[in-house]
């Protein structure tokens, strides 16, 4: 219903209720303007007694009558005054009773109103803490990713250069087996040349077959020193590719986990304390 009903509709109602013989009430004067609040009618009906009493003691001051029917006009006059104003307290009672009821409603209403308040508060600052769990949550995510990025970067670093290694390695190898084999030339040609002047100097080589043997010594110790050379060397480039090998895979493993950890939906994370990162073991050999 609209608020700010004019008095004079208000008024015009409290009589229209009187005339049909019935006592003012909020309720009826409601019904009988059809609109209206009930603290706005119940404050006109309170003007509208205490004019309706001021009406009644105006109207005391009568004609000039003869003595005994004055008198008799003011006894009943005072007596419809007095149980008016019986009437006028009985309705403010009520009508006291009603504003009372208005305000204990209003006040259940401001009480509703402030505990939704209260709670639309907390609501708000849990979600301002779970915000801050999330954006720390996602810090740490970003950290642990970057970290992840550095561990690849270093283990592709020492993978590169682990692949020099064994370029460098295998190099190394194949100048020395070159090496071996034209020592191995060489000497098949000393050992051919030296047959053949033992065939043409059979003498000769019985005096110097010993200088000759001590010779031949001498060579196969060289040629067993190359050997073992070339197996060392053999053994190290098959160390260094299987520490090759382990850091290509350790290098997979970290880029399926930095993968994953993307992979991730920042809204459904929950926030844990931040693991320390185990740190880069340095290759074997």
């Amino acid at each position: 219903m609209a608020v700010g009903v004019p008095e004079n509709d208000v008024f015009a109602a409290v009589d229209a209720v009187l005339a049909r013989g019935e006592r003012p009430t909020v309720e009826r004067v409601r019904l009988e303007l059809g609109r209206g609040s009930p603290a706005r009618v119940g404050g006109l009906l309170d003007q509208w007694w205490a004019r309706l009493a001021e009406r009644l003691n105006g109207e005391t001051r009568l004609p000039a009558l003869p003595a005994e029917v004055s008198q008799a006009f003011v006894a009943v006059w005072q007596q419809a005054i007095h149980l008016a104003q019986g009437v006028v307290e009985m309705a403010l009672i009520a009508q006291r009773e009603v504003l009372d009821a208005e305000r204990e409603r209003v006040a259940a209403v401001e009480d509703l109103a402030r505990q939704d308040a209260a709670e639309a508060l907390a609501g708000r600052q849990s979600a301002e803490s779970r915000l801050a769990d999330l954006e720390l949550l996602l810090s740490q995510r970003q950290l642990q990713i970057e970290d992840l990025r550095q561990q690849r970067e270093s283990l592709l670093r020492e993978r590169r250069e682990a692949q020099q290694h064994n370029q460098t390695l295998q190099q190394e190898l194949q100048a020395l087996r070159l090496k071996a084999e034209q020592e191995r030339v060489a000497q098949e040609s000393y050992v051919r040349g030296v047959e053949d002047r033992a065939h043409r100097e059979v003498d000769r080589a019985r005096e110097e077959g010993k200088a000759s043997v001590t010779q031949l010594k001498e060579v196969g110790r060289h040629v067993e020193q190359l050997q073992r050379r070339l197996e060392s060397i053999q053994t190290e480039l098959s160390q260094t590719q299987q520490r090759a090998a382990a850091q290509h895979a350790r290098a997979e493993t970290l880029e399926q986990q930095l993968t994953q950890v993307r992979q991730v939906p920042a809204a459904k994370r929950k926030p844990r304390s931040r693991k320390p990162t185990a740190s880069k073991s340095e290759p074997s050999g």
